[in-house]
């Protein structure tokens, strides 16, 4: 499902995801490097970032040590409520 906005894939239950990725270099096993990766995902299947890591682990060189994860619904259902009417000044 493709959105317009941003905004509305907020209304539509996504949140924001950011992911701190630690990969070993590929040249040297021991040394660890870090990568931050963000974007909207939903909970708690997560595909965003699912797609990402198996990208990641089907083309880059460096193999994944680990993730951590956090994720955040920007809009909740308490934060939103439609207005059915209208009022006119003048």
């Amino acid at each position: 499902m493709r959105f317009a906005s941003e905004f509305e894939m907020q209304l539509a239950g996504y949140g924001l995801t950011t992911a701190q990725i630690l990969y070993r270099m590929p040249d040297y096993d021991s040394l660890l490097q870090t990568y931050i990766w963000q974007d909207y995902d939903l909970a708690p299947d997560f595909p965003e970032m699912q797609k990402f890591l198996d990208f990641w682990k089907d083309n880059l060189d460096g193999p994944l040590h680990s993730v951590r994860y956090a994720h955040k619904r920007l809009i909740g259902p308490n934060e939103w409520r439609q207005i059915a009417g209208e009022i006119t000044l003048h």
